[in-house]
């Protein structure tokens, strides 16, 4: 079928064919504008157990300059990242010697809360917008992919990192090697890189076949991370598991050849329930294809029965995870009125693939629709309280993963 990305191995084992999409985030200008569609298949490797996507979408088809996601439309992330910065210059005292480097920086959401307890940082990123956003937030930015040329550069330019934080984005790149050996490359001697990825596990048990789309090259888990890490000169210390994007974890670790870092509880506990999980086995990963179809039919036969009864829907949330689920279900405009969001970037534009209109918030209330379709599920709690007044007029919301939920 294809041969895996990190280890070269030949892949047999598929684990869900979500058909041909457009890249999730390239939102039209208009409802007839020309767009690319690309595989979105993914398939394991049995040999180093990387779950990966079996075609790849050059990253310059993803992410160009007017690239639409910004981390700080989303306040609880915003939150997640600055309880994330005090307890990491808690736990490892950082401060105003300390050097701080974020890959995948977006706008700044994460290292802003450095610099304003006066530690140095420094963002990487490959979106010119994204880093003209931070730079607004006193965030010096590089534009580029991060990679180990990129990381010999910045090494040689004096940015030799005491912490390097890449959260949501291992999975981003389809050269995971090089990739992880610039993490080896700039690291201080003892310094220390943490990554958050949503995990695999979940993704399984969960059905969150939503969140496989081009940007996610990769799907990861404990297992498949360790192997990566230990050839590419790293070595993981610890692990914690976090509620972030339906269920990730944060994995700890230093270059293979530091002593600074003793190994954790949390890392053999999550050793142990990959394994009571079969993650080294084909069982886990079989009929997973068939979960996603039956996640399809339940979100078409509401949409119809909705339809048919007279009622509206609209979505919330233009994001990466429902442009994937909609299009998987072929679900357009005539089911689903319009979409709103609070990225001014995405309004007034079309969502890839199904075309549906991306409209601003204050829209539902002028719409007063029967349903809201939340489309980023794991922000459902954040934006029902933000969205409490449609139950002024009989207004429910749904979420369509793992099953058909109306409340």
């Amino acid at each position: 079928m294809t041969t895996c990305r990190f280890c070269g191995s030949s892949i047999q084992l598929s684990l869900v064919d979500l058909g041909f999409q457009p890249p999730s985030n390239s939102y039209l200008s208009s409802a007839d504008g020309q767009e690319k569609v690309f595989p979105l298949h993914a398939v394991v490797c049995e040999d180093c157990h990387l779950v990966q996507l079996a075609d790849e979408v050059p990253p310059g088809e993803i992410f160009t300059e007017d690239y639409a996601y910004y981390s700080s439309f989303s306040s609880s992330w915003v939150a997640h990242a600055k309880a994330y910065a005090e307890a990491m210059m808690a736990r490892f005292g950082l401060g105003a010697e300390s050097k701080v480097v974020e890959i995948a920086s977006n706008d700044g959401y994460l290292l802003q809360h450095f610099v304003a307890a006066g530690v140095p940082v420094l963002g990487v990123d490959p979106a010119a917008g994204c880093a003209d956003a931070a730079r607004k937030r006193g965030v010096a930015t590089e534009v580029a992919f991060f990679n180990a040329e990129t990381a010999k550069r910045l090494c040689a330019s004096g940015h030799s990192a005491d912490l390097m934080a890449a959260n949501n984005v291992l999975a981003h790149v389809p050269d995971i090697r090089s990739f992880v050996e610039g993490f080896a490359i700039l690291l201080k001697d003892d310094g220390l890189m943490t990554v958050e990825f949503p995990h695999l596990l979940n993704l399984l048990n969960r059905v969150q076949f939503d969140t496989i789309y081009h940007e996610h090259y990769s799907y990861l888990s404990l297992l498949a991370v360790e192997r990566i890490f230990g050839e590419c000169g790293l070595k993981v210390f610890d692990v914690e598991e976090i509620t972030t994007h339906g269920g990730s974890l944060r994995v700890f670790a230093c270059k293979s050849t530091s002593t600074a870092h003793a190994d954790q509880p949390g890392l053999a506990a999550m050793r142990d329930k990959e394994r009571a999980a079969g993650l080294h086995t084909r069982t886990a990963y079989e009929g997973f294809d068939a979960k996603c179809q039956n996640v399809r039919q339940g979100l078409l036969a509401f949409l119809h029965q909705a339809q048919a009864e007279g009622k509206t829907v609209v979505g919330y949330g233009a994001a990466a995870k429902g442009n994937t689920l909609l299009n998987y279900a072929d679900v357009g405009a005539d089911l689903i009125d319009f979409v709103v969001d609070g990225n001014p970037a995405k309004q007034g534009k079309f969502l890839p693939g199904s075309r549906i209109p991306v409209l601003s918030a204050d829209h539902i209330d002028s719409a007063q629709p029967d349903y809201i379709l939340i489309l980023p599920w794991n922000l459902r709690t954040e934006i029902a309280d933000q969205l409490a007044s449609i139950r002024a007029w009989g207004g429910k919301f749904v979420v369509a993963v793992p099953e058909i939920e109306v409340w």
